[in-house]
């Protein structure tokens, strides 16, 4: 049986956070450790119950999912959250993949691909579906057509474009040090200085930058 993976959800509506729960019920690797009706009843309980994983809800009251995921991605980087939400438009999925988040999923997801993305995150720590990739795809088009993208140093060296190609590949920071010969804490370091250039906040986010900006081939 996979190892243990445990899961927070914030949803104001709670037969839709009821919902999802027994709908995952049968994947018995994923628990549910916490259930908060907004973005501060979330924050105020995190700590104690610890999960790996948040399935975060974007329109919430006091505070929202995007206000949430900003500090969560600050404070607890090691917590990989997946916006679940019903908005399909680019500017949030831009957004928070570029401020924090590890996936972005719409309500229309089927179970199977909660419990993918829940999973793909805890082991490779970003989670693309077809919703989000189509996004890409769009601004590399726009990119080809000189339409404005957002702003920010694209210039990386060979060195960087071979870790980012890598980590495009889903390859662990160790792997990567042994095909380029460098330690894994030198690789992280790489990592680290990109997503500062970038203005990402995890490997999502420099994922999601590299391939929208076409750094890698």
């Amino acid at each position: 049986m996979s190892a243990e993976i445990r899961v927070a959800i914030a949803d104001d509506h709670k037969i839709f956070r009821k919902g999802v729960i027994l709908c995952l019920r049968p994947y018995a690797n994923i628990k549910f450790v916490l259930e908060a009706d907004n973005g501060e009843d979330l924050l105020n309980n995190l700590k104690e119950a610890d999960p790996q994983v948040i399935l975060m809800d974007l329109r919430m009251p006091v505070k929202d999912g995007i206000e949430a995921t900003k500090y969560i991605s600050k404070h607890y980087p090691n917590i990989a959250v997946l916006i679940l939400t019903m908005h399909d438009e680019e500017k949030f999925v831009t957004h928070l993949m570029e401020n924090g988040a590890n996936g972005y999923l719409l309500k229309s997801a089927d179970p199977l691909e909660i419990k993918k993305a829940i999973t793909e995150v805890v082991a490779k720590g970003y989670y693309l579906n077809n919703f989000v990739n189509r996004i890409l795809l769009k601004r590399a088009h726009a990119k080809a057509k000189n339409v404005s993208v957002p702003k920010g140093s694209t210039k990386v060296s060979d060195k960087e474009k071979d870790v980012l190609r890598y980590i495009c590949m889903e390859f662990t920071s160790q792997q990567i040090g042994d095909k380029m010969d460098m330690s894994a804490r030198s690789i992280e370091t790489v990592k680290e200085r990109l997503m500062e250039r970038f203005g990402v906040r995890n490997t999502a986010g420099l994922v999601f930058y590299a391939v929208k900006n076409d750094l890698v081939e």
